[in-house]
């Protein structure tokens, strides 16, 4: 049968889909905010036409956006095949929100945008542009299944169909001629070839790593150390919290926005990276909204999975998963912010030094291999007892135009795990961090309270580092519109006395 017919999903793609269940869609999502500009019609609504001729034209240098799945027979695994009825109409959506359109609204209808499964049997992708927005902007809701890309590919995609200056062509669309796909013989076929000679790739995979590994022991111990600490992760149950239990239908979706050059002042400061400023904001909002809670936040395990891209140089711009990750342990018990970060410095150090990434990635190998079922069970053994996910991908740091429209904001919207019930994300773009939170619509329903505890938990990292040169704190940004009930605004009014934080070892 010729290759070229079809493409086979990898381990990593795979365990996304066999892991997906009713209430628990894991497709990625994102808000884009733009300024309305070139993209005005005639009535000032959104032209959607030239949306749809500009994206058809690019269509071809993505192509993943016009298959679909097909499943082999015998082991039951996907492969890419051409969709012949695709179909631009149906994945490009366009809607317009309720006057007066707000942020509010914009929200609500993300959240159910993003509630709903993608269709398995067409290209696992949609587009929403969302008029009515009001200060002469519109939004594009964009959603992804996991199994296409990560954080990093999504980000590549996000930018191959936008431009670094207003200027535009629309372009003219390439042909679209489906290959044929494969029959089930020739899937069939293929799959029982592959299953025949798995033992002898995998032991051409094993010679070729001997071969080429300099330091063969150290490589071989690093994993070793790798497996065993990912399995000491799996068997250690993280502590129940009031984010974590079975997840609902059902979500609710807030954002807000940091000013990046205040992040980097911070790791400064600290001496630290800007994922550990993060992941220290993260843990005083946790702290904040565990106590609001009515839990004892120093009483707690509470782990995140933090996502780490392993794609390497020669696998920049492809679709797909290159991503392991971290599990690192939150230090909800210390109230000091500059304390905080310096003893998430040095757990993430430990993790680079004892490479805990290779355990989830040698995981994936060796699910190449493995059955359906014993894949999700790998795909649940690698996510690990987490209570959230937090990823943090960067973005391009100048403006990017769609059509002349000029983005303002890009938050990225991460799938709930199984049993956690809020995810952050962070992308940062243009002297902006703009962070994206996903939250099961009963575990979270105060989630404006954690978006708000989450602005004072970075204000605190400022805080802690002293004034920066500016004269009054940064502004979060229109998008940031934390909401904390009147009963607790006294904690977000109230000042909060930190004391100064040492600058951490280099």
């Amino acid at each position: 049968m010729s290759a070229y017919m079809y493409e086979r999903l990898s381990a990593q793609d795979n365990s996304f889909l066999v892991s997906e269940q009713p209430n628990m869609p894991l497709h990625v999502g994102g808000v884009a905010i733009y300024q309305l500009g070139e993209m005005a019609n005639a009535l000032g609504g959104v032209d959607i036409r030239k949306f749809r001729l500009a994206l058809e034209a690019q269509l071809h240098r993505i192509p993943r956006y016009r298959q679909k799945l097909a499943w082999t027979p015998l082991e039951n695994r996907p492969v890419w095949v051409d969709d012949p009825s695709f179909n631009l109409d149906y994945h490009v959506r366009h809607t317009a929100l309720p006057r007066p359109g707000d942020l509010e609204a914009l929200k609500n209808l993300t959240a159910r945008i993003m509630t709903r499964p993608l269709d398995r049997s067409r290209p696992l992708w949609e587009m929403w542009l969302i008029e009515g927005l009001g200060e002469d902007r519109f939004a594009v809701v964009n959603k992804i299944h996991h199994c296409m890309v990560d954080g990093a590919s999504g980000s590549d995609i996000a930018q191959i169909l936008m431009s670094a200056t207003p200027e535009y062509d629309l372009g003219e669309p390439v042909p679209y001629l489906p290959r044929n796909a494969p029959g089930r013989a020739e899937l069939l076929f293929d799959a029982a070839k592959r299953l025949a000679l798995a033992p002898i790739d995998a032991l051409g995979r094993l010679g070729h790593f001997a071969r080429e590994t300099p330091n063969l022991g150290t490589e071989v111990a690093a994993r070793v150390r790798a497996l065993l600490d990912l399995t000491g992760n799996i068997l250690t149950p993280s502590s129940e919290t009031p984010l974590n239990g079975p997840l609902g239908p059902h979500r609710r979706v807030d954002w807000l926005t940091l000013p990046l050059d205040e992040v980097k002042r911070v790791r400064r400061t600290l001496g630290c990276t800007v994922n550990d400023v993060i992941l220290a904001t993260v843990t005083g909002a946790v702290r904040l909204y565990l106590d609001r809670r009515g839990v004892r936040p120093a009483e707690i395990d509470f782990r995140v999975t933090a996502p780490v891209n392993v794609r390497s140089d020669a696998e920049q711009g492809r679709l797909g998963n290159r991503v392991s990750a971290w599990i690192l342990r939150l230090p909800l018990d210390e109230k000091d912010p500059g304390e905080m970060v310096r003893r998430l410095n040095l757990e993430t150090r430990a993790r680079k030094e004892s490479r805990q990434a290779l355990g989830v990635d040698l995981l994936m190998q060796a699910a190449e291999y493995a059955p359906p079922a014993l894949m999700a069970f790998g795909a649940r053994a690698a996510a690990g007892p987490v209570n959230m996910i937090v990823t943090n991908v960067p973005g391009p740091q100048f403006p990017l135009y769609m059509l002349g429209a000029k983005l303002e904001e890009l938050h990225p919207l991460v799938p709930l795990l199984d049993g956690t019930g809020l995810g952050i994300a962070l992308f940062s773009y243009d002297g902006k961090v703009h962070v994206g939170l996903n939250a099961d619509y009963d575990l979270v329903p105060d989630l404006g309270a954690f978006t708000a505890f989450f602005a004072q938990a970075f204000f605190a990292l400022q805080d802690a580092v002293g004034p920066s040169r500016i004269p009054a704190r940064p502004p979060l940004g229109r998008s940031a519109s934390p909401r904390v009930p009147a009963r607790d605004r006294a904690v977000e009014e109230e000042p909060v006395s930190i004391a100064a934080a040492s600058p951490m070892p280099g």
